[in-house]
């Protein structure tokens, strides 16, 4: 019986929780979904502050409470999976979930593969070790650097072109490493394996706050970042909710709380979508 007691408590937030769900009507069809009744979402929690696991091994960040707020609005419960990032882009076109939570920046190439909703601001960012005498005031300053980086990502291509830049003035490129997460990247910077790591800016800034690490250079290649669904009805019942959310100040105080940029234009699928 004593058990009992401490059970109720729980039960009866279970109970109550379901019944919310059951009186809050989907805004997609159940066709729209890959699984009937959740949306889920694919996450990659290595960059602080927008997605990162805390020391109980809990899901944190702007990201994770965004995807949690659409799912509340839209009335589908958002689940979460954890993968990395070069994985995501085959198996959310393969089927596998609904949708991309991971801050991507957003490029005429991702629009023809899914339908991306730009809700952010994002730019590159680099740090490196707090020892290093490293002076980086432009891109120019890395020239010759090894440096560490995510494969497959915008960065890693905005990387790239800078080195084709930097070979048509006369100058060294980088010697860019690719590593599958930032914190493999990170890993490889405290390990001596590179000078630095190219990285989304927000995560460079979070990241160089530890200890012996030191933030190099921020505003490169700035644009909006998305969340990418693969079915259109979902992306415009999300695009719908974030315009609900900037309307009772919920996108507001979540930027605010996190200290991200916010999206300056409206809400709405950009690009044509998966041809």
């Amino acid at each position: 019986m004593p058990v009992l007691r401490r059970l109720m408590p729980i039960l009866a937030f279970v109970s109550l929780t379901g019944a919310a769900w059951a009186q809050c009507a989907s805004k997609v069809p159940a066709a729209s979904l890959v699984q009937p009744g959740k949306m889920q979402l694919a996450i990659n929690p290595t960059l602080p502050p927008q997605q990162f696991v805390d020391d109980k091994g809990e899901l944190q960040g702007l990201n994770v409470e965004l995807g949690r707020e659409l799912g509340k609005r839209i009335c589908v419960p958002a689940e979460f999976v954890r993968m990395d990032f070069p994985a995501m882009v085959p198996a959310l076109r393969g089927g596998r979930f609904d949708g991309i939570d991971t801050g991507m920046f957003w490029t005429e190439e991702r629009s023809r593969l899914m339908y991306m909703v730009p809700f952010a601001q994002q730019a590159i960012g680099v740090f490196g070790m707090a020892s290093s005498n490293l002076q980086v005031k432009s891109f120019d300053d890395l020239a010759g650097r090894v440096a560490a980086i995510e494969i497959g990502t915008y960065q890693e291509r905005k990387a790239k072109e800078a080195n084709e830049d930097l070979a048509k003035r006369g100058l060294k490129p980088l010697d860019l490493r690719t590593f599958s997460t930032a914190t493999e990247a990170t890993a490889a910077l405290r390990a001596g394996q590179v000078e630095v790591v190219i990285i989304v800016e927000d995560a460079a800034r979070a990241i160089a706050k530890q200890r012996g690490m030191q933030l190099l250079l921020t505003g490169f290649g700035g644009t909006d970042i998305t969340f990418g669904f693969r079915d259109r009805a979902v992306a415009e019942a999300a695009a719908a909710a974030f315009k609900e959310m900037r309307a009772d100040g919920t996108y507001d105080a979540l930027f605010d709380k996190f200290g991200l940029a916010k999206l300056q234009g409206d809400f709405a699928i950009r690009g044509p979508g998966p041809q």
